[in-house]
């Protein structure tokens, strides 16, 4: 369900539906709902998509957008996801038409009864009306000026340095425009890679590798595969790999640190992860992407990657080592990637680790994103600063829409908002980096409170409304784990 890597990529070639010219099979949401390949029947996964059956148990290792995004839906309705990450919906159609085992039954509601079915009609419509406004169609030349001025910022980089000498106060003015560079061109790979930039799967693919590794120096299909998990189930614990730092580095959210302190696990001084948070996430980040990057490249034999990563680097050394030397481009190389790390932590996490974290509970597509995520306030500064993720609500809702087209949909989603009684929450950009650290302190509070006093510690937990906590803690004990940023 993530972006296809090519419009075949890892389909086989069409067939007639299941029952073409007699009557399909006919299923029910308890039958679907026990192929989620765990438990019984084991290793089983079915999904629905428009009310279509399709077992994915054997196809779902070879999705062109990756295993573990399409299996985080098994027994699960997928329509909005699919909806949401595709381009070309009706020729995916055509090559999923192999995988359909039949349809849901008559008498059974087009997605799980418990679900809101108002609010999950509404989006849709509302869906269709973006789709109708041509709000996910690109305008080329906000993208081309994005990738000029990021070229820009990199030359001006360099040129101080040449022109101006490799003194102090020219050292930091070239420090400063390269890490605005880099982190520009973060959020320009980011579009590409969520195939905003252009109307063809095969042309965001293409310039996705030269933005993500001629000028970061990292994998595109990399990125594309793990952020690709986070979207389709943001904050869910085992499915979302940017949480994947619960609980051997933070503990994080309110029932899950809970359920960690009443098991007595204890990887970190969590009540003190407010602290550490400085010195560990904003300064490895990067480094570590860098690192697990160029593993993942040889791992997959990815060679026109790794031909355009080395291109990266080795440009750097051509234009950094005669002014630097050997020991000094290294460590240049070294200081961008961890000042690119702090900017990108805190941008990055504001918009999620202060919202609620759990388990999947297999929520409608717009209250799983609207839980999970939060807006900071619009200014022309935090829209360049943020690459636009400050419209991080907008982005999630429809990841394929285009970020000059964020506030043009803003008005429609917070009355759908207003509408279903659902929280939509805009704060100032300091105060959503400080909003990180207190939700760390929070958690590591609650972890710290269960970890000594068990009995005390059960009701923050029943507290939390809607949620029965203890039994989605065990029904989901045997979920896949994210791999994490």
């Amino acid at each position: 369900m993530a972006p296809l890597q090519g419009p075949k990529a890892g389909m086989e070639e069409p067939e007639q539906e299941p029952g073409a010219g007699s009557s399909p099979r006919r299923f029910t949401w308890e039958e679907i709902g026990l192929r989620t390949g765990r438990g019984h029947p084991q290793q089983e996964r079915w999904l629905v998509i428009d009310r279509k059956v399709y077992d994915i148990s054997q196809f779902y290792r070879r999705h062109p957008g990756g295993a573990r995004v399409i299996s985080g839906y098994a027994g699960q309705d997928a329509t909005d996801p699919f909806e949401a990450f595709h381009i070309d919906k009706g020729l995916v159609r055509k090559y999923m038409s192999s995988l359909q085992i039949g349809e849901l039954a008559l008498d059974q509601p087009s997605f799980e009864p418990t679900k809101n079915k108002l609010l999950v009609e509404d989006f849709r419509e509302l869906h269709t009306t973006v789709e109708r406004m041509g709000l996910l169609n690109p305008n080329h030349l906000f993208f081309f000026l994005l990738l000029l001025h990021i070229l820009m910022l990199d030359v001006a980089g360099w040129f101080v340095l040449r022109y101006f000498g490799t003194s102090l106060v020219p050292f930091l003015i070239s420090t400063v425009l390269l890490t605005i560079s880099q982190s520009q061109a973060g959020f320009l790979q980011h579009d590409l890679g969520h195939l905003s930039v252009f109307s063809s799967t095969k042309w965001n693919h293409l310039v996705h590798e030269f933005v993500m590794s001629h000028l970061k120096g990292l994998s595109a299909q990399w990125w594309t595969l793990h952020h690709s998990q986070h979207h389709a189930k943001p904050n869910c614990f085992h499915k979302d790999p940017d949480i994947a730092m619960h609980p051997f580095l933070f503990a994080l959210g309110k029932i899950l640190s809970v359920e960690l302190g009443m098991k007595k696990k204890k990887f970190m001084p969590y009540n003190h992860q407010h602290k550490y948070f400085f010195v560990t996430m904003p300064l490895l980040v990067v480094p570590v992407f860098q690192l697990y990057s160029l593993y993942f490249i040889f791992q997959r034999k990815l060679w026109r990657e790794l031909a355009w990563t080395l291109t990266y680097f080795i440009r750097f050394f051509l234009f950094f080592e005669p002014l630097l030397g050997v020991t000094g481009v290294l460590g240049f190389l070294l200081l961008l990637n961890v000042l690119e790390s702090i900017l990108f932590t805190w941008i990055s996490q504001l918009n999620h680790i202060p919202m609620h974290i759990d388990y999947d509970n297999n929520m409608d597509w717009f209250s799983t994103q609207l839980q999970a995520t939060c807006n900071v306030d619009q200014s022309l500064f935090n829209d360049w600063l943020t690459g636009h993720l400050n419209f991080q609500i907008e982005h999630h809702l429809f990841p394929r829409m285009p970020r000059h087209n964020y506030w043009k949909v803003t008005p429609l989603v917070k009355s759908l908002c207003a509408k279903h009684g659902i929280e939509y929450q805009s704060k100032p950009l300091l105060t959503g980096f400080g909003d990180i650290l207190r939700s760390l302190k929070d958690s590591g509070e609650l972890w710290l409170d269960a970890y000594l006093h068990e009995s005390a510690a059960a009701a923050p937990m029943e507290e939390l409304p809607g949620i029965d906590c203890h039994e989605d803690v065990v029904h989901s004990s045997g979920g896949q784990a994210g791999s994490g940023r």
